[in-house]
């Protein structure tokens, strides 16, 4: 009799609610019963709240069950194995309508493949991209991602093909793909999740981002509390260098490219490109006044292309179904899908693929599920701790880069962190300008001495000092930062501030009577 087939997630996620020791204990009472099992350590679905997720391979497909305790392995050994029905069993992994309402792109294999297997990599149409790249000259690949309508997914949304039109354009003898994993944003994960569970998929487009560009360097920087995903990159560069898929003659090519990785030194303005460059160069981690733009002298002066990981990561599936096929979802200048990260009040906390337009309050309910305590949703943050507050009058906006910026607000990086009708919105205001003056870079005046002031008129605001003409100054004070800030450290923390002050007035104390 073959051996059963067992899934257990190694995603952080899972390991911090107990994935190893569930795993452990399925490999002893397997043992202990005299049964063949293989245990395969997959990335997470994203279905955070039943972590540990534990699927067993049948005739029909993947059965899930979850969440899956180490002290629930004994007794639900036997059902396990035989995909049988139980309380924890949640039928199909496939047909878990979480899972079917998406339309998985770019996660089309986390969860599903073993993460550091470069069989299960290419038997799930990995490599496919990089091999059409290899057969097309480098305008030909750049156009490819120009007609896909990629935009990047680190917050700025700007057009990825024109950034690499501009590098490969630009002449030098040494050019940089540098991929921004600093992902420091609350309530965000889906980069992580690329690290650790899909891990060649950011390898790939990272290669074909060389071969559009002229490059032969990449680097890609990983924020110091993803010690996971540092250690799982660094394992899959050196697999995929030893199978040829990386190095000095990709699959036998001719072409170069070489990939390593750097740790980051934990600092939330590196996350800006430029303060990042400096951070790789070994130099303290302060932003770059533009121009000259880095896609003309970036890494050590060099034309480089900087990408956040998903961007990167979505750039094999359109080089190996298409430009059409990948712009044939989304709406509007919005093309493709975003992962978005839902977090906070929410009962069901996870990653969430959609193409771009459907509604945050789809998002909220139909995939979130609703706030975890059952009380109304008051107030969602989407796109970071710099972004905008949206009350539930807003909850019908299309997901859409320029939806969103009508209204003052930021898709970013896709996380939705939800809040309840108990919290204190002119608290969250001043914890936005407090957030700024603790990571500010300190360069330049707006932000660094903005952001401190910010929290001292806040706080005079909350204690009903002189309130009329402090929320003037508060006002004021955010306009010289929208406008005056080197980067959007300082130019985006007035989003959270104005928007919780727009949106939220009784928060500021609008119908206190002292006024």
């Amino acid at each position: 009799m073959s051996a059963i087939k067992l899934y257990v997630p190694r995603d952080s996620a899972a390991l911090a609610l107990g994935a190893d020791d569930t795993a452990a204990t399925l490999a002893a009472e397997a043992a202990r019963r005299g049964v063949a099992i293989e245990l395969v350590r997959n990335g997470s679905r994203g279905l955070f709240w039943l972590e540990p997720l534990v699927e067993v391979q049948t005739a029909q497909g993947r059965v899930a069950y979850g969440p899956v305790a180490a002290e629930d392995v004994a007794a639900l050994f036997d059902t396990l194995l035989a995909g049988a029905e139980h309380p924890l069993c949640h039928g199909l992994t496939d047909d878990i309508p979480y899972l079917k309402q998406q339309e998985r792109l770019t996660f089309a294999r986390v969860g599903i493949t073993d993460p550091l297997s470069l069989a299960d990599y290419q038997a799930h149409e990995g490599f496919a991209g990089l091999r059409k790249a290899l057969a097309l000259s480098s305008s030909d690949i750049v156009q490819t991602v120009l007609d896909s309508g990629l935009r990047g997914r680190g917050g700025a949304a700007f057009p990825a093909g024109i950034k690499w039109r501009t590098v490969a354009q630009a002449q030098a003898a040494q050019k940089y793909v540098v991929c921004n994993a600093d992902e420091g944003d609350s309530g965000t994960f889906s980069d992580r999740m690329v690290l650790e569970d899909d891990p060649y998929m950011l390898i790939e487009g990272m290669t074909i981002a060389g071969l559009a560009v002229g490059a032969s360097e990449g680097y890609i920087y990983i924020r110091s509390e993803y010690p996971h995903a540092v250690a799982v990159m660094n394992q899959a560069i050196a697999l995929a260098t030893a199978a040829g898929f990386l190095g000095d003659d990709i699959l036998g090519s001719g072409r170069a490219f070489r990939l390593q990785v750097r740790k980051a030194a934990g600092a939330y303005v590196c996350g800006e490109e430029t303060a990042m460059l400096e951070s790789i160069e070994g130099k303290r981690g302060v932003v770059r006044a533009k121009p000259p733009l880095p896609a003309l002298a970036g890494l050590f002066g060099q034309p480089t292309v900087i990408n956040n990981v998903i961007t990167l990561a979505t750039v094999p599936v359109i080089l190996a179904r298409g430009a059409a096929f990948y712009a044939g979802y989304g709406m509007g200048r919005s093309r493709g899908t975003l992962p978005f990260q839902l977090a906070g009040n929410l009962q069901y906390g996870g990653l969430v693929e959609k193409a771009f337009g459907l509604t945050l309050r789809e998002l909220l309910h139909d995939f979130g599920g609703g706030s975890a305590t059952g009380r109304p949703i008051r107030a969602v943050q989407v796109g970071g701790p710099l972004g905008a507050y949206l009350p539930e009058s807003q909850f019908d906006t299309p997901l859409d880069y320029e939806a969103f910026a009508a209204l003052g607000a930021v898709v970013g990086h896709g996380g939705v962190v939800a809040f309840d009708d108990r919290v204190d919105m002119a608290e969250q205001a001043r914890y936005a300008m407090e957030f700024c003056a603790i990571e500010s870079c300190g360069k330049c005046t707006p932000c660094r001495i903005g952001s401190t002031r910010g929290v001292e008129v806040i706080q005079r605001i909350q204690q009903n000092e002189n309130r009329p003409q402090q929320i003037h100054l508060l006002r004021d004070l955010c306009d010289t930062m929208l406008h005056g800030s080197l980067c959007a450290m300082g130019g985006m923390t007035p989003y959270p501030v104005l928007s919780a002050l727009n949106h939220f007035p009784e928060d500021f104390g609008a119908n206190d009577a002292a006024e």
